[in-house]
């Protein structure tokens, strides 16, 4: 089936709102826009509270909007059936299945859901659970529970495949494991809506990356030009009797040079740098500072992070 506008996902003015009249409303997602391409890998990022979750639980049909329209697949995901629910896939941010189910038999059952199920033992082994085949799920460890996850996401070969951070307690060469998974997801045709808290993974995987703040979208565009042209010009600094200083220039050779000519001979430039300014820089640039000293950690891969957004 053609979604509208050959989007697999279309969604204009949504909103959602929580609270009461007595204790006061919240705006959650507040008239955001969002377009997905079939076989695009599309990255949302925001700081807590940003609207990420609401948003994607709206997506997939688990969460009733107040205003707006939503058309994933063609079809409205509150009124859709069964059918529709086949052809997407779901890993949600949290899962607690403690079954006495072994890891075959959890993802057997699951892909006898599906019309056109992956072979389990497969899906299994993409997700780095060889070894614990046969192990039952409630003695999973935390990360490999979330593997598991991920497997039970995508056993049915959905068209599209929500990932709500879903290399949470991967190890570094399970996360690149799954990386290759996700990109060979999207090459065969799969559309991926990802949300992660992870800045080095929206670099790798996203062909775009969506930024939402206060329920809305504030940018949107490639790993390389969100933000526009001026946001990715690179910075020359360097210290001036104590002061920092800085210029924003796409000629960063000719600013060094002017400051060599003016410094004394033979003497160095306190402090001389030229940076670029990378996905973290501008992400954090498009948050602004009051959501950064609200707890986003950006560290080393991080940045964001969905977990105590309204439910």
């Amino acid at each position: 089936m053609q979604t509208s506008d050959s989007q697999v996902v279309r969604v204009r003015g949504l909103r959602k709102r929580y609270g009461s009249a007595r204790a006061g409303f919240k705006d959650a997602v507040a008239g955001l826009d969002l377009d997905v391409a079939p076989g695009e890998i599309v990255a949302v990022l925001g700081p807590n509270g940003a609207g990420k979750t609401t948003t994607v639980e709206i997506l997939e049909g688990f969460r009733d909007r107040d205003a707006g329209e939503v058309q994933v697949l063609g079809e409205d995901p509150r009124r859709a059936g069964r059918a529709w629910r086949a052809r997407i896939g779901v890993v949600m941010q949290d899962s607690r299945d403690m079954s006495e189910l072994t890891v075959l038999e959890k993802v057997r059952a699951t892909a006898a859901s599906y019309p056109d199920p992956r072979d389990p033992a497969e899906v299994i082994g993409a997700v780095g659970l060889e070894e614990k085949m046969r192990a039952r799920t409630r003695a999973l460890s935390g990360g490999q529970r979330r593997r598991l996850d991920v497997a039970l996401g995508i056993i049915g070969r959905p068209e599209l495949l929500f990932l709500d951070e879903p290399t949470t307690g991967f190890d570094p060469q399970a996360r690149r494991s799954f990386w290759d998974l996700v990109t060979g997801l999207r090459d065969s045709g799969t559309t991926i809506l990802l949300t992660t808290h992870y800045l080095d993974e929206a670099a790798m995987l996203a062909d775009r990356v969506v930024v939402v703040r206060d329920g809305v979208v504030v940018a949107s565009g490639t790993p390389d030009t969100l933000g526009g042209p001026e946001a990715r010009t690179p910075v020359v600094a360097w210290d001036d009797d104590g002061v920092r200083r800085t210029e924003r220039t796409d000629r960063p050779t000719a600013v060094v040079a002017r400051l060599i000519a003016a410094a004394r001979p033979d003497s160095e430039i306190p402090g001389l740098s030229v940076t670029r300014p990378t996905l973290e820089d501008v992400y954090l640039s498009l948050i602004g500072e009051a959501a950064i000293s609200d707890g986003v950690g950006v560290g080393a891969g991080a940045g964001v992070d969905d977990s105590k957004e309204a439910a």
